[in-house]
């Protein structure tokens, strides 16, 4: 099969053009495309517990602990104490989080309107369900049936 024929190929390269878009844009910000994604997962008022945000993004506890540590050393986020469970971490954003939050999503919101500039709705559609389509398909262990 031909490389630019392949699905897989396909997803892979594109997510990594997206990903070094996102990654070269938080340079300038100090970050990276993991912090801004963790920063844009954080409820805003309250603060998220920490044993939920992994699975909420998909990302396996070892990574998010590096992760959360760089940006509380940073001084964007702070833990304190679960009050409805005493053993629990809430994350929080700080003010300077709440700003860099706000690039975050200022960011993805440009990336959104200028893809859209140039894909119609139907076009986006169609994308949204073959994506859609291929998680599920993974999800279900339907693609490997050994």
């Amino acid at each position: 099969m031909e490389k630019n024929k392949s699905i897989d190929h396909q997803l892979r390269a594109t997510w990594q053009a997206v990903a070094k878009l996102y990654n070269e844009r938080a340079a300038k910000h100090n970050s990276t495309m993991a912090m801004a994604f963790v920063l844009l997962n954080i409820d805003y008022e309250n603060g998220t517990s920490s044993t939920a945000l992994g699975p909420q993004m998909g990302m396996e506890p070892t990574s998010l602990s590096r992760i959360l540590k760089a940006m509380e050393e940073k001084g964007v986020i702070v833990r304190a104490k679960n009050p409805d469970d005493g053993r629990g971490v809430i994350i929080k954003l700080t003010n300077f989080g709440k700003e860099m939050r706000k690039v975050s999503k200022e960011s993805v919101i440009i990336f959104n309107d200028k893809i859209r500039e140039h894909i119609s709705e139907s076009e986006l559609n169609a994308f949204f369900k073959v994506t859609s389509t291929i998680n599920r398909l993974i999800t279900e262990k339907e693609i490997y049936t050994d």
